[in-house]
């Protein structure tokens, strides 16, 4: 036995851990000079006393229990099995242990070998990694939550600007409307010729204008939202060709698209609006040519996932990807795709509204949009919209076209007088009754006062009284009056976020003669 433990010492002291061997009885037959370093023991004080006094005393009943059931299995492990060792030393301290197990059978009994660790600076290492790892995080939140309040102060300027543009645009195309139809009855002459042609020039800018304005109110999440539920290869069918046109004969389309697609509930203008947006962006990355793909899949996102992608939920989501074959972007192009006005394109060409239109319309529908790119390689973009669990809607009649009035009366509310006199106009010409108000007291005056009044057409932001609170009470007044709210920038008035509430009717400013007749005959034939 005296050779055994002269050649058990030669080995433990050669050990860079505390080594500690021990009797099937519990007794310390042999410690190196790290354990009497480690524990503050001498050498003598350690060898037959009870391992137990290096164990915590709260511990020390665990241990003997895991300490005899080792011994009637002993076998090579790590002990604590995850949970948290420690040891104690002389002076009563402790330290937090790794401990390390192992037997040899001596012939004269079985020796357990215990391997002690102090890992204390480890675990310092370890928390100072997470604390920096977390002030990292705090940092990066702080920054996202900046930039949340700068494109929100933005975002409430280019609310306020659309509101206004949107009137004058209104003005200047049903004006431009007007004129044109004129001119095209007074017989072909050469200048009216260049004043139609002229004409059509500014019903094309006021078109921009407004394609404009709606792209300001979905970065800035101020337009009107009205979601339904959509398939988003329908919505592809239905825009595939209108794609390659304005792609060009330079960039060929290829669509890969899955089958049996859950449904999603968006707006499907502001989805067709982010395919444009996205194919414009690919299109401009491949002056040369190449190759635009769009598909779609199913895509389940766990809690993993949601830990790198910030603002989703687990569940499952359809996944839209936009792949170009263009010049790509670095990592620092990247970081700011989604930035209001940030573009590469040269002066004039771009707005830098394109992706962060994107961004806003993705993120108002519980989404989230990424990035991925490298120089020389193209770019994929790919939005996860989520799926939901309400059903497609059956297939309806035709959208209704728009039809003369029959002399039904139809109250306007307009404080811009320039557009109430277009709203007047348009239906005053095409066989409605029109009575035209400036503000919502005198509409309420009216409404009292007057014969049956078939339909309201209101605005929704007017200094003296808002639209909605003007229809609540005309239809005191006027028990099942219809009502079409028209509005460019509604403030959240007619549904929270931003989303139309059920039932509710709009038509967006500026519009067509064309557009609110249409939608006046639809409301008109649908239900008070």
């Amino acid at each position: 036995m005296r050779q055994l433990d002269r050649m058990l010492g030669s080995v433990l002291e050669a050990a860079p851990d505390a080594m500690i061997c021990v009797q099937a009885n519990g007794d310390i037959a042999l410690v190196n000079v790290q354990a009497v370093q480690l524990f503050g023991y001498q050498r003598e004080e350690l060898v037959g006393r009870r391992l137990e006094t290096l164990v915590p005393e709260p511990f020390r009943g665990v241990h003997r229990r895991h300490r005899a059931g080792y011994v009637a299995h002993p076998k090579p492990r790590s002990m604590g099995g995850g949970v948290e060792l420690a040891g104690r030393r002389r002076d009563g301290t402790t330290f937090p242990a790794e401990i390390s197990l192992s037997a040899i059978d001596t012939g004269e009994g079985l020796l357990t070998i215990a391997a002690v660790r102090d890992v204390t600076e480890r675990l310092a290492a370890r928390a100072e990694h997470q604390r920096l790892r977390s002030q990292v995080e705090r940092d990066k939140l702080e920054r996202q939550l900046q930039q949340s309040q700068r494109l929100e102060s933005l975002g409430q300027l280019a609310g306020g600007v659309a509101h206004d543009f949107n009137n004058l645009l209104g003005v200047i195309s049903n004006y431009a409307a007007f004129i044109a139809e004129e001119v095209a009855q007074s017989g072909p002459q050469v200048r009216l010729e260049e004043i139609r042609e002229d004409i059509e020039q500014i019903e094309r800018a006021a078109d921009r204008a407004g394609g404009l304005t709606r792209q300001l109110l979905a970065f800035a999440r101020r337009e009107v939202v009205q979601p339904r539920v959509l398939n988003l290869n329908e919505v592809m069918a239905d825009l595939k060709h209108l794609l390659i046109r304005t792609l060009g004969e330079h960039v060929e389309l290829s669509t890969s698209l899955c089958e049996g697609l859950s449904p999603v509930l968006a707006d499907p203008c502001q989805i067709e609006q982010v395919l444009v947006n996205l194919a414009v962006n690919a299109r401009d990355a491949m002056p040369g040519g190449g190759r635009l793909t769009i598909e779609t899949s199913r895509s389940d996102v766990d809690e993993a996932s949601v830990a790198v992608q910030a603002g989703l939920c687990p569940g499952t989501y359809v996944a839209l990807k936009v792949s170009d074959t263009g010049i790509g972007m670095p990592n620092e192009m990247i970081d700011r795709a989604f930035e209001p006005f940030f573009t590469t394109k040269p002066k004039g060409e771009g707005t830098g509204l394109g992706l962060a239109t994107v961004y806003g319309i993705v993120q108002q529908a519980g989404g989230t949009v990424r990035i991925y790119s490298e120089p020389g390689l193209g770019t994929t973009v790919t939005v996860l919209l989520p799926v939901t669990d309400q059903p497609l809607p059956a297939a309806g009649p035709p959208p209704r076209k728009a039809q003369d009035g029959r002399g039904e009366v139809v109250l306007v509310v307009e404080d811009e007088a320039a557009v109430r006199e277009v709203a007047r106009r348009i239906l005053d010409r095409n066989g409605y009754h029109v009575l035209a108000v400036e503000d919502g007291p005198q509409a309420i005056d009216v409404a009292r006062s007057s014969g049956r009044i078939d339909l309201l057409l209101t605005d929704v932001v007017m200094p003296r009284m808002l639209g909605k609170d003007v229809a609540d009470q005309i239809r005191v007044a006027q028990p099942g009056i219809r009502v079409l709210f028209m509005s460019g920038y509604t403030q959240g008035l007619l549904g929270a976020q931003g989303v139309l509430g059920p039932g509710v009717n709009l038509i967006e400013k500026p519009f067509s003669e064309q557009a609110l007749l249409t939608k006046l005959g639809e409301v008109l034939a649908g239900p008070s």
